[in-house]
């Protein structure tokens, strides 16, 4: 019977220390996820932050433009000269848009 628990000892001992390194090794396992998890919180709350930005440059962004096309409607609805004014505004933004359009296509060949 002195044999069988000498040896059952030994067993003891190699599943102790089985456990002890399967423990060190799940331990750090958990370390990781948590600094992962950590880094995920971070990010997020940047992400969320660069969003929240954006939304209000967007909605002074869309304000602007609804203030650009308030008085481009008004400056269409009223007489005759502010539509021959337009007329030639866009004539101009288009030959300018064409004129950049050749010169950059110049530059880039």
């Amino acid at each position: 019977m002195a044999d069988w628990n000498r040896g059952h000892g030994a067993v003891d001992d190699m599943l102790d220390a089985e456990n002890k390194r399967l423990a060190e090794n799940l331990s750090s396992k958990v370390s990781r996820l948590k600094s992962l998890a950590l880094d995920i919180d971070q990010d997020v709350v940047d992400q969320n932050s660069y969003l929240d930005s954006m939304d209000s440059n967007f909605m002074s962004a869309t304000g602007l433009l609804t203030g650009s096309v308030k008085r481009f409607s008004t400056m269409v609805r009223s007489g005759r000269d502010n539509r021959k004014l337009l007329c030639y505004v866009s004539i101009g933004l288009v030959l300018i848009f064409f004129l950049l359009y050749y010169l950059v296509t110049r530059v880039q060949s």
